[in-house]
């Protein structure tokens, strides 16, 4: 409550001041000459001359307006580091306790949560918390963290305010990290790509330069090699991707001798391995209407190199016609099948028959380029079951099915097993069969006879013959079709069928791309959420453990979504790599930025914050040293000092009434001053 003297004047003032003067002058000659009543109608001139200016007395109630003062807790990774986040519990609560019985103060507290791509944000923290809040009635900003604050360059975008920073940790601390300087996102597979890389011991003076450090590197979880690095010099490493598609690349280094955390240790790059060209041959038997749907498939493909040659003249055809004159360009047997077979991805048997064009010695070649990681398809019809048959050659060892001689000719519609439905090469076909129910795909009519000796049967013809192997041989793989009529879904017969794809599919499996291994983990993070997924040929998958970026543990139990597909889903709001492991399948997953900036530098520093405490007028202090205490201080005085932070107190205040009551009522006054010049007319006639 606070009171007041006011004027409001029934007249102009202009108007009162003149008759102010006329009175004064009157009444100044009145008392000169000695006039016996010039006092009192002095007095009088003056009372009314008041009432003119109806003095009134005010009466104001008002309410303090409290001032905001924020602190900002770092609440990103690095403050998991040590004792941080104690000490800064330690600080808010003393804070607390301090400003707890400051009536004129609104404390906010808010936390700026976990770092994300652009490291710690604390000053936009501050910025949302001061949204609401006029400038002038901010009295401060403290911030409780480490001092790594990657949006320091903002802080003059604040009110105007002191900005006052306690810093968590202890001066001079030291810790290794690894920067990757360079990693490409593409390379070529099974050729070796450079990676540069340093090591840094940070804090540790000249002495560290040049010191060893040891550096692991795994690719996709698994350990590929080990070099030695210089501390402080960029080191280039040579690695080289293992197949096709995303490769995550983990660098690491040792630990070195003073350590705060080991998680910027590593780096992690995500690179995805591309042929080069993919080599194919494509050895046709004879002509047929199937054989353009393989050349069609193939040539579509801009990545595929393509080598064709076409058998014309079936053994049978004798005609005394010279060899030269066969073809129109000789069949380069020798150089395709003993000298360049190893640079071949694929080789395709397109209805081959052992024609004499080959000799023995180059079907044991194939053999041995498919044990040594070759790929093989053999798409057959009749000529698997005749007496030329390529079973009946060193093929015949790595043939999942032995031929019958036998060849069914009847109306079928392909079916996919129950090995099948699991197998990623046949799982999930658009129009397969369901259950019991029959398939939407169009029909074929021919399927040579056979039965199985090794690998799967992932598809079946009639009276679950079996159509469609795949076998793995060595380090390679093996794929037997036993139909020559794949060629009529690609013409659309009854509706067709998924010929593309499945074709499609059975090489990239036949190339061991990893999205078609029979069994596989793997692992995505979208939306703060991991999801793994299990593919295997099992009927049950067990838990995978998770090992989380904190090192933490855990066993994730996998439900089934699909035949041979199972998942499990669980949080990933922390930044860093995830690494599954089910026996010896591993699969690794980057929550965030692959290399974050919250771990780029983790020590703690007041280098950052100290400039916006100089212009700001505020101050910079280690919890480490004590909590210093706190002030008001005026809006013009030094915020800062010796053990003591200070927040402004800007004294503003609300006016909650205001009420007016006049000191001189006009009507007395008038009944007052007539009655004094009444005493000064009577004094003046004695």
């Amino acid at each position: 409550m606070s009171y007041a003297l006011a004027f409001e004047p029934f007249a102009a003032w202009w108007i009162i001041a003149i008759a102010a003067g006329i009175a004064v002058l009157i009444a100044a000659l009145g008392l000169l000459q000695g006039a016996r009543g010039a006092w009192m109608r002095a007095a009088a001139t003056a009372l009314l001359l008041l009432a003119l200016a109806n003095p009134v007395a005010v009466e104001t109630e008002r309410e303090r307006i409290k001032d905001v003062a924020v602190v900002v807790t770092d609440t990103s990774e690095s403050q998991d580091i040590g004792e941080r986040k104690a000490q800064a519990a330690k600080a808010l609560e003393a804070l607390k306790e301090r400003l707890a019985g400051d009536a004129a103060l609104d404390l906010r507290v808010v936390d700026s949560g976990k770092a994300g791509a652009d490291g710690t944000q604390l000053v936009d923290a501050a910025r949302r918390a001061l949204a609401d809040t006029p400038p002038d009635r901010v009295a401060g900003v403290i911030f409780l963290t480490d001092g790594e604050v990657h949006d320091a360059a903002a802080a003059g975008k604040l009110p105007q305010a002191p900005v006052h920073t306690l810093l968590t940790g202890t001066p001079g601390e030291k810790d290794r990290r690894l920067v990757l300087v360079e990693g490409p996102r593409f390379a070529l597979i099974d050729k070796p790509v450079e990676f540069a890389i340093r090591v840094e011991d940070q804090g540790a003076g000249a002495e560290a330069h040049g010191r060893l450090a040891e550096v692991a590197i795994s690719i996709d979880g698994t350990p590929t090699q080990t070099v030695k690095a210089r501390v402080g010099e960029t080191e280039r490493i040579p690695v080289t991707l293992p197949h096709a598609g995303e490769n995550v690349i983990e660098i690491e280094v040792a630990a070195g001798p003073d350590e705060l955390t080991l998680l910027n240790n590593r780096a992690v790059v995500a690179t995805n391995g591309v042929r080069d060209r993919l080599r194919v041959l494509l050895v046709s038997g004879e002509p047929h209407a199937g054989e353009r749907t393989w050349r069609n498939l193939l040539k579509a493909d801009p990545s595929v190199d393509l080598v064709h040659f076409t058998i014309l003249r079936p053994p049978e055809k004798q005609d005394g016609t010279p060899i030269e004159e066969l073809s129109l360009i000789a069949f380069p047997t020798r150089e395709l099948f003993e000298e360049k077979i190893n640079e071949f991805d694929l080789i395709i048997f397109d209805r081959y028959q052992r024609l004499g064009v080959l000799p023995p010695d180059y079907y044991r070649n194939i053999a041995r380029y498919v044990e040594n990681g070759g790929a093989l398809m053999v798409a057959s019809g009749p000529d698997y079951a005749s007496p030329f048959t390529i079973y009946e050659s060193a093929l015949g060892d790595i043939m999942p099915a032995a031929p019958t001689g036998v060849v069914t000719e009847r109306p079928f519609r392909p079916r996919v097993t129950a090995k099948g439905e699991r197998h990623p090469v046949t799982a999930g076909l658009s129009g397969a069969n369901t259950g019991t129910a029959d398939a939407t795909w169009g029909r074929w009519f021919r399927v040579a006879d056979a039965y199985p000796l090794q690998g799967e049967t992932v598809m079946e013809g009639p009276d679950k013959k079996p159509l469609l192997l795949l076998n793995r041989v060595g380090k390679g793989r093996v794929a037997l079709l036993l139909s020559d009529h794949a060629w009529l879904w690609a013409r659309g017969y009854e509706g067709g069928g998924p010929q593309a794809e499945l074709l499609r599919r059975l090489a990239h499996w036949l190339m061991k791309e990893p999205g078609l291994e029979e069994e596989r983990l793997s692992a995505e993070i979208s939306a703060g959420r991991l999801k793994i997924s299990r593919r295997t040929m099992a009927d049950t998958a067990g838990p995978v453990e998770l090992t989380r970026p904190d090192g933490k543990q855990s066993q994730l139990p996998l439900t089934q979504v699909a035949p041979g597909r199972f998942e499990a889903t669980t949080d990933a709001a922390a930044i860093g790599l995830y690494r599954i492991a089910d026996g010896n399948l591993t699969a690794v997953a980057a929550s965030g930025a692959l290399n974050p900036r919250e771990f780029q530098d983790v020590r703690a520093t007041a280098d950052i914050m100290q400039p916006v405490a100089e212009a700001s007028g505020g101050g910079v202090s280690w919890i480490a040293d004590g909590v210093p205490g706190i002030r008001r201080v005026r809006p013009d005085r030094t915020a800062a000092g010796a053990g003591w932070i200070g927040l402004v107190d800007r004294q503003n205040y609300a006016t909650l009434s205001v009420s007016r009551t006049p000191l001189l009522d006009p009507l007395l006054a008038v009944i007052l001053a007539l009655g004094l010049w009444v005493l000064a007319w009577r004094q003046e006639g004695r």
